[in-house]
């Protein structure tokens, strides 16, 4: 589904809320842009199951946020390696209380994220959500809304440091123009005087 599927308000809102009411909506996964040579716009994979009703989750949805998770293979576009697709398999496995895959070589990938291979929350990565929480959230389908997002105390450090230093730029640059301004002004007063 496109991305404005899960956020839609009118008849995609209704929507969502009966497939959430009926205990069908299973998992929701947010994928990057460029993942179609069609479509360049980001999507949101949807993971319908009937058969869910009848379980302890049936009340619960399982959100993934796999923006950050790609491959990249020339500059508009996109894809997941083999070894990604079955880490995000193996979240949805853990969520559900399965044996998780290692052909594709996730184990390492999974056990540092998953410790004992239990399922767990992680923030910016994954959260299991019950439909309480998504009906205060006007029926929103929206991983980035649950996840989250990681704050990494060194980005936040260098983010302040560049900004810091754009900002003696900016004023730089500002004090620059003003003076160039002001000798726009006399050149054209001397111009201009000599013509009078």
């Amino acid at each position: 589904m496109a991305n404005s599927a899960s956020d839609a308000g009118y008849s995609e809102l209704e929507i969502r809320k009966k497939l959430i009411e009926k205990g069908v909506v299973d998992v929701i996964i947010s994928v990057s842009s460029n993942f179609f040579y069609t479509v360049t716009l980001p999507v949101t994979l949807w993971f319908l199951n009937k058969g869910k009703k009848s379980t302890n989750d049936k009340d619960k949805v399982l959100f993934i946020d796999a923006r950050k998770i790609y491959n990249q293979i020339d500059r508009a576009h996109r894809d997941f390696t083999p070894q990604q697709i079955e880490f995000i398999a193996n979240i949805v496995r853990l969520y559900r209380g399965q044996e998780i895959e290692t052909e594709k070589c996730s184990k390492e990938i999974v056990e540092e994220k998953f410790p004992n291979f239990k399922y767990r929350d992680l923030e910016g990565l994954c959260k299991v959500v019950t439909v309480d929480k998504i009906r205060s959230q006007s029926w929103s389908l929206n991983p980035g809304r649950y996840v989250g997002i990681v704050r990494d105390q060194l980005t936040d450090f260098k983010f302040a440091e560049r900004f810091k230093e754009l900002h003696e730029q900016l004023r730089s640059l500002t004090n620059e123009a003003y003076e160039l301004e002001d000798l726009l002004t006399r050149d054209a007063q001397k111009l201009l005087e000599g013509f009078g």
